[in-house]
């Protein structure tokens, strides 16, 4: 038998209860955003029957009731994703996206008969064995008390260079590849939209604090910082939702679903890996899973 000592050595703590409530409402976000790819598509669709097409620069879609209900259906999802990222670390949260992948591809298959081969439904599988690894292995949150420390957080020189070549490769591919590439090659517009989400990201995850401190009577409203980062998340997903409905338009969701996921979740992990400084965190729980529970970052 254990020694008392041994047991308690090993005993697993498991996740916390932030990380629990950035869990539910990251699969909630999934179950919507997976769904919405769908209804978008069928709107999309729709629309460039009667007008001019999305992928060739027009918004027809705009005036297409579905599409709006494609719309309101993902402005859900990412409602509860954005609250996930007040409890949740941006490393958990975000890899939890597979699950929309699975759903879109699934509805995709049967509602739009894009046919989902063996490849694809491996894919799925390796998702969900992935997101499954690293909600098991999520560092605690450290404390954050006001918006002032993602600031200053935001504005290291390392998150600054990391920041300044996101935005110098959006620009090349804006400028100088959608318009050569963007109907034959799906990474144009992908890479748009997954190098724009990876800012977003970390911006939502600062708002998501500061409403979060507010509710619990720390004023974050007064702090320009707070304001500034709605601005970048604003203007983030007015670039994602334009380029993403390109995609969307001119290639296969089941297509575009997975490869928009796998892009964006690697450079959401790195980037909150520059900015969060999860990684020593990370490594240390995947080494140590049940020794002393989970390491604040």
């Amino acid at each position: 038998m254990a020694a008392a000592g041994e047991e308690g050595a090993y005993s697993y703590k498991g996740m916390s209860a932030d990380n629990i409530k950035g869990l539910v409402l990251a699969l909630s976000s999934s179950f919507f955003i997976g769904a919405s790819f769908i209804v978008k598509k069928k709107g999309l669709k729709k629309a460039g029957a009667s007008g001019i097409r999305a992928g060739v620069g027009g918004y027809s879609y705009l005036y297409e009731p579905l599409w709006w209900v494609g719309m309101i259906t993902m402005i859900v999802g990412e409602i509860a994703n954005f609250a996930a990222y007040a409890f949740a670390p941006a490393i958990l949260v975000t890899p939890l996206g597979a699950l929309s992948i699975i759903i879109s591809a699934v509805l995709a298959h049967i509602i739009l008969r894009e046919k989902l081969h063996i490849f694809g439904i491996l894919g799925c599988v390796l998702c969900v064995v992935g997101s499954t690894t690293i909600v098991l292995h999520a560092p605690q949150e450290r404390e954050i008390q006001s918006v002032i420390e993602v600031w200053d957080l935001a504005t290291e020189p390392a998150f600054l260079f990391y920041a300044a070549l996101v935005i110098t490769a959006v620009f090349v591919l804006i400028i100088h590849f959608i318009p050569q590439y963007g109907q034959t090659h799906i990474m144009v517009y992908i890479g748009v939209c997954s190098l724009v989400g990876s800012l977003s990201v970390m911006s939502v995850k600062a708002i998501g604090i500061a409403l979060k401190l507010t509710l619990s009577g720390m004023n974050q409203l007064t702090y320009p910082q707070t304001w500034a980062f709605t601005i970048v998340v604003i203007t983030c997903v007015i670039t994602q939702m334009n380029y993403l409905n390109k995609a969307l338009d001119t290639f296969n969701t089941a297509v575009v679903s997975p490869i928009y996921y796998v892009m964006f979740t690697s450079l959401t992990i790195l980037a909150s890996v520059i900015m969060f400084k999860v990684i020593l965190s990370l490594i240390r729980s995947f080494r140590n899973p049940f020794i002393g529970g989970y390491d604040n970052v």
